[in-house]
């Protein structure tokens, strides 16, 4: 067996020994930082690995999400995703909903205090999140929390001793903090509290390795703290990157409208990755895909040799579509794009009912839902982005009589609307 040399920590810096690995635990390392920022520490985590073979006691792999919306998209699959393979390694991974802490609410990097929800609101919220985590993770083998369990118990005596173990001068090496008291912007009491509590959760948990987003490593090396604080041994970190959006530069996030929300329709899905760029493919592919390294290195070549990206983008499209749907909708999906790509109508399209003709043309494509706004609506028109019954319309002025029509806004908004007087 090979041997590994790796940094180690403070804590096993007495160990000089290099590293022995089996071909399991080197396997395992390796699923592990498939797609991470960072995995801290590294000579911890194979020692827990190690231990784990050697015992045969999983470890406790630990992802807490505050439910403060109910929909997921891709993004959030990033961190689902990598919860999932290490549950297919054979480890416990513990779904922890932050009930508790939602309701103090995370400032996450934001200038601004994230309002803190009711407890309806958590509730809700939380149902839909699991059902639709459930679409990446194996439901039956996850372990669901909520921090309530413990954080309510603690009271004012217990909230009070664990912020003892904690000084502010720490806290506030946290980066939006600190940008935020240099700045004179204020911040709440109860701000400082969310990274204890965050932490004392793999405390209660006894996690090994807790992951999340590169803007949550500072909370997640308070949780490494306090366990060390408990008497417990440290959980090692795992950090993964933030997934760019449609647009190729921020995040993803429905706020920008630069999302893929995985319960969004097949046809939707498939059309939103084709719209990506070919560049931009490859880090999708690094950390959304469930291909091997292999086969995407062997996807490159391909490209490199003068293969065309959109057919690897293909690729890409029907293994996401089929996972979050099934496969006869990913192929669906498919002839569906190529149909549309030709200047096609797809076979399904909402159907839309309307009265008022003759209906000026900004109206129309309102009601009908295809834009937000009549302005939007005459933008588009003036941008040659409008088509009734396949002719492009430039006439922002157009009134239409009454008939059934089937009306198109861009690549991929369709409504066959029938308009009455």
């Amino acid at each position: 067996m090979p041997s590994l040399s790796l940094n180690t920590s403070p804590a096993v810096a007495a160990e000089n020994a290099p590293l022995v690995l089996s071909d399991k635990v080197q396997e395992a390392l390796v699923i592990t930082k498939r797609g991470t920022e960072e995995l801290l520490i590294e000579a911890d985590f194979v020692r827990k690995l190690q231990r784990s073979e050697l015992s045969g006691k999983p470890l406790r792999i630990k992802l807490g999400l505050d439910p403060t919306a109910p929909d997921l998209h891709l993004g959030h699959t990033v961190v689902l995703n990598k919860m999932r393979q290490l549950q297919d390694l054979g480890h416990n991974v513990i779904f922890l909903i932050g009930d508790f802490t939602s309701m103090i609410g995370d400032p996450s990097g934001r200038n601004i205090t994230r309002p803190p929800l009711t407890r309806e609101q958590i509730e809700e919220n939380a149902k839909s999140y699991f059902a639709q985590a459930s679409l990446v993770l194996d439901a039956d083998r996850t372990e669901i929390r909520y921090n309530s369990e413990w954080s309510d118990k603690l009271g004012a005596r217990g909230m009070i001793q664990l912020s003892a173990k904690y000084t502010v001068a720490r806290i506030l090496e946290r980066e939006d903090f600190t940008k935020r008291y240099k700045a004179g912007t204020p911040i709440s009491m109860h701000e400082l509290l969310y990274p204890l509590m965050q932490g004392y959760d793999s405390v209660a948990l006894e996690s090994d390795l807790e992951l999340g987003g590169t803007d949550q490593k500072f909370n997640l090396l308070v949780g490494r703290e306090l366990q060390k604080d408990y008497g417990q041994e440290q959980q090692c970190i795992l950090t993964m990157p933030l997934l760019e959006g449609l647009d190729g530069v921020e995040k993803m996030s429905k706020s920008k409208g630069n999302y893929i929300g995985i319960t969004e329709p097949g046809n939707t899905m498939f059309a939103k990755i084709m719209s990506i760029s070919d560049v931009m493919m490859w880090r999708y592919f690094e950390l959304l895909s469930f291909k091997s390294l292999t086969e995407i290195a062997r996807y490159k070549a391909q490209v490199a040799d003068g293969q065309n990206p959109r057919d690897i983008k293909v690729t890409l499209a029907q293994e996401i579509v089929a996972r979050f749907h099934n496969q006869q909708i990913a192929e669906d999906a498919l002839v569906d794009f190529v149909n549309r790509a030709k200047g096609g109508i797809p076979d399904d399209i909402p159907e839309v009912s309307l009265t008022g003709a003759p209906l000026g043309i900004g109206q129309l494509l309102k009601q009908a839902n295809l834009c937000a706004s009549s302005s939007e609506a005459l933008r588009m028109v003036e941008q040659g982005g409008v088509r009734i019954d396949g002719t492009v319309i430039s006439d922002k002025g157009l009134k239409v009589d009454a008939g059934t029509l089937v009306v198109q806004v861009g690549k991929r908004k369709f409504a066959r609307v029938t308009l009455t007087a």
